[in-house]
């Protein structure tokens, strides 16, 4: 079993490395072109390895703060990931069983977090484990929202793929920053949540500037131009 550990903490610390620095090279070349959507599928699985190596660590080691963030993690790169795949959706029975599933056990985790940081509190991981909690339920509503109607938001597709790749990077900034950045000065709280202080206003910018080309008339590819130039 230590052998695994030893096996499954290198694979960690590859991918993790990894996503945290590809994310931004996807984020600068241009959207929508062959290099964004080849560094995103690499930034996707790179979160996919992280958060897979921390299931099988975290429970070993007891740490169910961390098995919860995982999954919190992954969830929010495999809603960006798989928006693209959902974007000429038209009915509900068009979603892939995989992305029911997957969005179902994120709400079951992510009630999991809550739960865990009410009985943590006051300990500073009580509510970085409530805030995670509630950001993970809001991603899950999102994109059930969407399975519902996709006819009605057929454009959202965009909005989902923008929050859930950011969100995912944000989440790997937060454990980054958390475990290798020495923010010890920092409150523990602080060191957990500066990424998510930070990125959701960022992300908030970007959809509503999105919302506002597409009131304008503007397709989802040329408000990706916009964007870049």
């Amino acid at each position: 079993m230590e052998t695994l550990m030893k096996i499954m903490l290198v694979i960690h610390v590859i991918t993790g490395f990894t996503g945290f620095f590809v994310a931004p090279v996807a984020l600068a070349v241009k959207k929508g072109g062959n290099a964004h959507r080849q560094w995103g599928k690499v930034f996707f699985w790179s979160m996919t390895g992280a958060a897979g190596s921390a299931l099988v660590m975290a429970p070993y080691k007891q740490n169910w703060f961390l098995t919860l963030v995982a999954v919190f993690s992954f969830y929010m790169a495999f809603s960006g990931y798989r928006a693209v795949y959902r974007k000429k959706v038209r009915s509900r029975s068009e979603i892939p069983l995989i992305d029911w599933v997957i969005s179902g056990l994120n709400a079951l985790f992510a009630v999991g977090l809550l739960i865990l940081g009410i009985t943590l509190l006051p300990d500073a991981f009580g509510y970085i484990s409530i805030v995670f909690g509630l950001i993970g339920l809001s991603y899950t509503r999102q994109d059930l929202h969407f399975f519902q109607r996709p006819v009605e938001n057929k454009k959202q597709w965009l909005v989902n793929h923008i929050t859930g790749m950011m969100g995912g990077y944000i989440a790997a900034v937060s454990a980054f920053s958390a475990v290798n950045l020495g923010f010890s000065w920092m409150p523990t709280v602080l060191q957990w949540l500066w990424p998510t202080m930070i990125g959701v206003p960022v992300i908030f910018y970007f959809t509503s500037q999105y919302r506002r080309h597409r009131k304008s008339g503007r397709s989802d590819h040329e408000h990706y131009e916009i964007r870049n130039s």
